[in-house]
C-alpha cells in the first residue's frame, strides 16, 4: 500500500532496494512503511521475503504468523493456509525442529479444500515429504513427493522442483541408485533454467548436495557444489549462502585442503547464525571433522561437544576424537551406542533409519574395535558396510570397505590377504581424489608389508603417506600468502646452518627476533626465518615454559592495541544468546512441541515422541542458556573462538616452516607445544629445553 507521496514513499523505496536486492534497506523500508500506515496481506509476504533475505528469521516466521492470522480471520482459507505452509517450510529448513513444523502443516490441513489443488497445496505436500523423510517415515515421505510433484507441475513449479530432490532421494534409499541419480540430475538442470525464485532455487541445490554427499557420490558433489557457488555468487538470499560454504568446506576437506575448509566452515558458522540455531550442529560437525584431520584434537572435542550442546549427533567424529586421546573404550561404548540408538536427529544429508545413516558409524566401528582387539565387533562392522556399499554403489564407500575388510584380515594374521585389500584401498581413494584417506591406506599397507618382511615397499609406502599428510598440514588457507623468499646474500627463511660460533661449549636454545627475521638456535643448528604471527606466538609460549594463555591474550599482545584486541569478548561478542523476539518465538515453539508430544503419546508413536522430546530439551537448554541468575542476558563469545582458529593455524605454519629447516625442532614443538583456547609450552621436565628469548 503506497501513500500520497508515490515513489517518495517508504514502501515504494522499500521496493526499489529489494528489486536491486539490498536487502537491509529494503528490510527498513518496510518497517518504516509498517509505522506509517500498514501493510495489506500482498506487503506482509513480500515483507517476510525481504526480512529472510536481509538475516532477521525471527520476524519472517512473526510476519507469516500474524498473515496467516489475519487471512484466517477474513475467511481466505486457502490463502491463510498458503501462509501456514510458509511458517511450517521456515521452522523445516532453518531451525530443524520437526514438532512446529508439525503443528503447523496441520493448521493449513484444516483449511485446504482436499478436493483442489493450489500452490498452496503443492508447497504443504513438499514440506511434509520433508518433514516425513527427516523424521524416518520414508513410506509417508514416498507418497507425499509424488504428490508434491503432480500438483506442482500444474501449479507451481517451484514445489514441483523441491518435490523431485526428495523423489529421487527416495529413490535411492530403496536401493535404484541409477535412477536415482538421473532424477536429482534432472531436478539440477531444471533448476538451472533460471524459472525458479532464489529461495526455491537455493533450496534445490542444497538438497541436491546434501543427497550426493549423503551417499558419498563426491564427483558428482563437487560438480553441483561449483553450480551452486556460481549460483550464490550473485543471487543466494538468507541462509544459502552460509549453508553453500559448508558443502565447499565438506569438498575441501576430502581434497585434502584443511586449512581453507576450516576457513570456509567457520564463515559459514557466523553467515548461518542469523538463521539456524540447532541446524548449527551440521557445521560445528563438520568443523570437528576438519580438526580431527589436522591433528588439533582439543579443538575438535571442542567444536562436535558444541554440536551436541545443540542437539545434535557428534558421532561418528567425537569417538575417533576419543580413540586418538586413547580412550578406545570411550570411545568403543559411545560408537556402540550411536549404532544400536542414533539420535533422531534431521540430517539432511544423512535422514535418520536410512543405512547411509549408518555407513561412517560401521567405518569408525572397524576402527575402534581393531584398536581394541576386538575382532568380532569389527568383523561384523566391515561385512555390514561392504553391504551398504554394494548397495548404493559408490566408489567412496567401495573405498572404506575395502580398508575396513584390510583391517580386519591383518588383526586376525591374515598380512598376505590385507596387504591385497589395504593396495585396493590405496587405489580406490586415489581415484576418488582422497589423499588424507589415500594416505591412511599407505600406512596400514606399509604395516602389512613389514610384516610380510618386504622392507623396501614398506619403507616406500611409508614414506609416500608421510610427505602426503606432511603436505595437507602445510596447505595453506585460501587468503594466505605463500612462504617469501630471503634477499639474496643472505640464509634464506626456513634455512638452517650450523652454528660454527661458539660450539667448544653449547649455549641455551635462542628464539629471538632480529628486524624481518628470526634469529633460531636449537641443538647448535642455526636457523633464519622470515616474521610471522606465528612466531610471535611461539616466542611468548616458549619464554614461559609450563604456563597456559588464552588466546586472546596472545592476539592481543601482538596487537598494536592491545586493549581493544582484550575487549573482543566484551565488545567482539554476537551480543545476547537469544534476544527478546527470539526467547519469545522460543517459547512459542515450545507450546506447539508440548502440543505434539501430547499427540505422539495419544498414538503411541514412540519415535515421534523420542524425536520430540529431544527438540523441547534443546529448547529449554537454549533458554536456560541465554538468561543468568536475576533474569540477565547472557552474552556469546564469538571472538574467542576466532582467535582460537587464527592462533592455532599461525602456531602450527610456523612450526611447519621451523620443521623444514631442521625437523628435530619441529618434531621437538610438535609435542611440547599445546593450542586450543588455551595454549602452552609443555617440555619434557626432565630434559628442560630453557630458551633464550
Amino acid at each position: 500500500m503506497t501513500d500520497a507521496t508515490g515513489e517518495g514513499s517508504a514502501l515504494e523505496r522499500a521496493r526499489n532496494a529489494a528489486a536491486r536486492g539490498a536487502w537491509a534497506d529494503a528490510y527498513d523500508g518496510y518497517l518504516a512503511a509498517r509505522q506509517e500506515g500498514g501493510l495489506g496481506p500482498a506487503e506482509l509476504a513480500d515483507f517476510a521475503g525481504v526480512a529472510y533475505a536481509a538475516g532477521h528469521l525471527d520476524v519472517t516466521i512473526e510476519t507469516w504468523e500474524r498473515l496467516h492470522a489475519e487471512l484466517s480471520g477474513l475467511g481466505e482459507d486457502n490463502a491463510a493456509a498458503g501462509a501456514a505452509v510458509r511458517v511450517a517450510m521456515h521452522l523445516l529448513f532453518d531451525t530443524a525442529l520437526m514438532a512446529p513444523v508439525r503443528g503447523w502443516l496441520r493448521r493449513a490441513e484444516h483449511l485446504l479444500d482436499a478436493s483442489a489443488a493450489t500452490p498452496a497445496h503443492a508447497w504443504f505436500a513438499a514440506v511434509r515429504t520433508y518433514e516425513r523423510l527427516l523424521s524416518g517415515d520414508l513410506d509417508a515421505a514416498r507418497d507425499w513427493a509424488g504428490r508434491a510433484v503432480e500438483t506442482g507441475s500444474r501449479t507451481d513449479p517451484a514445489a514441483a522442483a523441491v518435490g523431485r530432490v526428495a523423489q529421487a532421494r527416495l529413490v535411492i534409499l530403496d536401493g535404484d541408485v541409477e535412477r536415482g541419480l538421473e532424477l536429482l540430475d534432472d531436478a539440477g538442470t531444471a533448476v538451472m533454467s533460471g524459472n525458479l525464485d532464489a529461495l526455491s532455487t537455493g533450496v534445490v541445490y542444497c538438497e541436491l548436495v546434501c543427497a550426493l554427499q549423503g551417499m558419498a557420490q563426491y564427483d558428482l558433489a563437487e560438480q553441483w557444489t561449483d553450480a551452486m557457488d556460481r549460483w550464490a555468487g550473485t543471487n543466494a538470499i538468507g541462509s544459502l549462502r552460509g549453508r553453500c560454504r559448508v558443502h565447499r568446506a565438506e569438498i575441501l576437506r576430502l581434497r585434502g585442503q584443511c586449512a581453507h575448509a576450516e576457513q570456509q566452515v567457520l564463515l559459514a558458522c557466523d553467515e548461518l547464525s542469523p538463521y539456524v540455531r540447532r541446524e548449527l550442529g551440521w557445521p560445528l560437525t563438520e568443523l570437528g571433522r576438519i580438526r580431527l584431520r589436522r591433528g588439533d584434537l582439543g579443538g575438535a572435542e571442542e567444536a562436535l561437544l558444541a554440536a551436541h550442546r545443540l542437539g545434535w549427533d557428534p558421532e561418528p567424529t567425537l569417538s575417533l576424537v576419543r580413540l586418538a586421546g586413547g580412550e578406545a573404550d570411550s570411545a568403543a561404548d559411545a560408537i556402540r551406542e550411536a549404532l544400536a540408538r542414533p539420535l533422531p536427529v534431521p540430517s539432511k544429508e544423512l535422514p535418520p533409519t536410512s543405512e547411509l545413516r549408518r555407513a561412517p558409524l560401521l567405518d569408525a566401528q572397524v576402527t575402534i574395535a581393531v584398536a581394541r582387539r576386538d575382532q568380532e565387533t569389527a568383523r561384523a562392522a566391515a561385512r555390514e558396510l561392504g553391504e551398504v556399499a554394494a548397495r548404493f554403489r559408490s566408489s567412496a564407500l567401495a573405498a572404506s570397505a575395502l580398508r575396513a575388510r584390510g583391517e580386519v584380515l591383518l588383526a586376525e594374521g591374515d598380512t598376505d590377504g590385507a596387504s591385497g585389500f589395504f593396495a585396493d584401498a590405496v587405489r580406490a581413494w586415489s581415484e576418488v581424489g582422497a589423499p588424507y584417506e589415500t594416505a591412511e591406506c599407505r600406512l596400514r599397507l606399509a604395516d602389512a608389508q613389514l610384516a610380510l618382511g618386504n622392507l623396501q615397499t614398506e619403507a616406500l609406502e611409508r614414506e609416500a603417506a608421510r610427505a602426503e599428510f606432511e603436505r595437507i598440514a602445510r596447505a595453506p588457507a585460501a587468503d594466505e600468502p605463500q612462504a617469501d623468499t630471503a634477499e639474496s646474500g643472505r640464509a634464506g627463511p626456513g634455512s638452517a646452518e650450523p652454528d660454527t660460533a661458539g660450539q667448544d661449549t653449547a649455549g641455551p636454545d635462542t628464539f629471538v627476533r632480529e628486524g624481518e627475521y628470526w634469529r633460531v638456535v636449537f641443538e647448535d643448528r642455526r636457523l633464519t626465518v622470515r616474521d610471522s604471527k606465528g612466531m610471535h606466538h611461539l616466542a611468548r609460549l616458549l619464554a614461559a615454559p609450563g604456563r597456559e594463555f588464552h588466546v586472546l591474550d596472545l592476539v592481543a599482545a601482538d596487537s598494536d592495541d592491545p586493549g581493544a584486541v582484550a575487549g573482543l569478548a566484551r565488545v567482539g561478542d554476537a551480543g545476547p544468546l537469544l534476544d527478546a523476539r527470539a526467547k519469545q518465538m522460543y517459547r512459542r515453539r515450545l507450546a506447539e512441541i508440548e502440543d505434539d508430544v501430547e499427540e505422539a503419546r495419544a498414538d503411541h508413536d514412540l519415535a515421534r515422541q523420542e524425536q520430540t522430546e529431544l527438540e523441547r530439551d534443546f529448547l529449554i537448554d537454549e533458554l536456560a542458556r541465554a538468561v543468568g541468575l536475576g533474569g540477565r542476558d547472557r552474552h556469546a563469545g564469538a571472538a574467542s573462538e576466532r582467535a582460537r582458529a587464527a592462533v592455532t593455524q599461525a602456531v602450527r605454519k610456523a612450526i611447519g616452516r621451523l620443521r623444514d629447516a631442521c625437523p628435530p625442532l619441529g618434531d621437538h614443538l610438535d609435542r611440547t607445544v599445546r593450542t586450543g583456547t588455551y595454549c602452552a609450552y609443555v617440555p619434557d621436565p626432565h630434559a628442560p629445553s630453557p630458551w633464550s628469548t
